[in-house]
């Protein structure tokens, strides 16, 4: 995965080689199709194998929060650098003749070298990750390796291992889907608001191209800075209401973009509710995966693989809608995507925040628990199969329900 971005991802942000003024639009599309495809394999791939990672590494609920945080933390600190280094280059062609207040033609080399270094700083930390980080094998029929709080002495006799979840199984599993349909709207939400909130700024708002980097950067600062407080507050008032306070954040930013419809200076505060909001829903709907995987950690790459399957198909279709009802689809702007983009900023949080508390509640009925294989096994032990074997009503509570 590491490999496929590292190849793709330089010839994304540069010119077409070989094509000209006069080179039509699905030419330069086949061009760059290939190196997308790559790229987007790479990343979900990369993404994918370190998410899995957690439910290795660590089997407490707080400690699976505690590393989603600390990983979101890492990823603000990287795109913080990103928007860094891209407003330090927006910012050193002051001296240059052809320098406007908005993007155009003259940024293009701006962000081929951004992409350039962002290349050679991220194969830097692969590397480092890849030599630094020691994967325990995983043997077939080993059973789990006692841990430091694990009594020597168990009161009642332990029953025979459950067999794990595979791959098919968990296509049985109702909180599978619950999982995903939360995972999927919080996406939507972190996605698309990073994906237009430049055409917010520079369209709707004609504020200067330095926003784009700015702001974003103020974003992923408050989302940082919200990150560390996830496991106190998890500890404290549990997954679901955590998830709830983001997703009312969330909520506060979409009313602020709709009831003001200029903003100046005060845009910044709405940046930072964004970002907040974007961290905490986020980091939460990680947790509740990765507790949704539990011990069954040898099909954790399928669970995370088909989350992330379900919120990029579900961005690339809202991508496609707003783009179909764009006023201006054959200009770059015009009078009507002034509130064009205002309304798509409200959406794409508001509106899919209402989605996501409506996931939510469904989740607070019907807790994220494995409930087909419970049941299919409770089966197995009434018939006296080797699966069997007695357990207490508070131990299949405590393994199966997830707070």
């Amino acid at each position: 995965g590491t490999t496929c971005v590292l190849v793709s991802f330089p010839f994304i942000f540069n010119p077409c080689l070989g094509c000209k003024e006069n080179t039509p639009q699905w030419a330069a599309f086949i061009y760059y199709l290939p190196f997308i495809v790559i790229f987007q394999f790479g990343w979900a791939a990369t993404q994918i194998s370190h998410l899995s990672l957690i439910p290795e590494l660590v089997t407490s609920d707080h400690e699976k929060v505690e590393l989603t945080a600390f990983r979101y933390a890492f990823t603000v600190m990287a795109n913080i650098t990103v928007y860094g280094l891209a407003w330090l280059l927006l910012n050193f062609q002051v001296d240059q003749p052809d320098r406007t207040e908005h993007l155009g033609i003259q940024d293009v080399p701006i962000f081929r070298n951004l992409s350039l270094i962002v290349v050679v700083l991220g194969a830097v930390f692969s590397l480092i990750f890849h030599l630094g980080t020691k994967e325990k094998p995983y043997l077939p029929g080993s059973l789990p390796q006692p841990e430091e709080s694990t009594p020597l002495l168990q009161k009642e006799p332990m029953s025979p291992p459950r067999p794990l979840l595979i791959w098919k199984d968990w296509l049985l599993e109702p909180a599978f889907y619950q999982v995903a349909v939360l995972y999927m709207s919080t996406r939507l939400i972190v996605n698309l608001s990073q994906t237009y909130i430049a055409m917010y700024l520079t369209n709707s708002l004609l504020l200067p191209k330095k926003y784009i980097a700015t702001i974003p950067l103020v974003m992923y600062i408050s989302g940082f800075l919200s990150s560390f407080l996830m496991k106190p507050v998890n500890k404290w008032i549990g997954r679901n209401l955590t998830y709830f306070v983001g997703i009312l954040v969330i909520l506060a930013f979409a009313s602020w973009v709709t009831l003001a419809g200029q903003m100046g200076a005060e845009i910044y505060g709405a940046a930072v509710l964004l970002g907040a909001g974007s961290a905490t829903i986020l980091v939460t709907s990680l947790s509740m995966t990765a507790d949704l995987i539990g011990t069954n950690t040898h099909s954790g790459a399928f669970v995370y693989g088909a989350m992330s399957f379900t919120d990029k198909m579900a961005n690339g279709l809202a991508v496609m809608a707003i783009q179909n009802l764009h006023p201006c689809p054959t200009e770059l702007c015009c009078p009507a995507c002034i509130s064009f983009y205002h309304w798509v900023m409200v959406l794409v949080t508001g509106g899919i925040a209402i989605a996501a508390i409506a996931s939510l509640c469904c989740i607070m009925v019907w807790p994220i628990r494995v409930r087909y294989h419970a049941v299919c096994l409770q089966g197995l032990s009434a018939a006296g199969t080797p699966y069997g074997g007695t357990e207490s009503m508070e131990e299949r509570i405590r393994s199966g329900t997830l707070n």
